[in-house]
């Protein structure tokens, strides 16, 4: 134990907190589904992924609740993550982008359960949503894995203080 126990901080504005948290890289994946109304592909991008259990397998990912896809996607019985490469950054972008449609100019095949794969992503896990968690301005939804498999080789699209970029190492 350390003498003394401060007191919470309560006064961190978002711009400052923002940009502590810039300072831990993640990779970007893209979230995707097809529409059980419409049939068609959607999805949106995210940096806040990661794995949770093997034993069960599970990961979660987060969502803003100003997110107009997620209600779209959250209707499909699975979702398919795609892990971004490093040269699908037009791509990120594109799926980051609200009311656009997500899939114009980009490729994908279907996962096992026929969840959009995106061609070009370094692997693909397919997934069933378990729980969802509300956390401040998001969702935090841990989801089962199904099915995964790697897709292509090459480098992760990272994400670090604010803008996209590459691992060089």
């Amino acid at each position: 134990m350390h003498g003394s126990v401060e007191a919470p901080v309560t006064d961190i504005d978002s711009a400052t907190f923002r940009s502590v948290m810039g300072r831990f890289a993640t990779g970007v994946v893209a979230i995707t589904a097809v529409e059980p109304d419409s049939g068609l592909p959607t999805g949106l991008a995210a940096n806040s992924f990661t794995s949770v259990s093997l034993e069960p397998p599970l990961v979660a990912f987060c969502v803003a609740h100003t997110s107009t896809t997620w209600p779209r996607l959250r209707g499909a019985r699975r979702l398919c993550i795609n892990i971004l490469s490093e040269p699908q950054l037009e791509v990120c972008k594109q799926f980051a982008l609200k009311g656009a449609d997500k899939f114009q100019g980009v490729g994908w095949t279907e996962s096992p359960s026929g969840g959009p794969v995106i061609e070009g992503a370094l692997a693909w896990i397919e997934v069933e949503i378990e729980n969802e968690h509300v956390a401040g301005d998001h969702v935090i939804v841990v989801a089962r894995v199904h099915h995964l498999d790697k897709h292509h080789d090459g480098d992760p699209l990272l994400f670090y203080r604010g803008e996209y970029g590459r691992f060089d190492g």
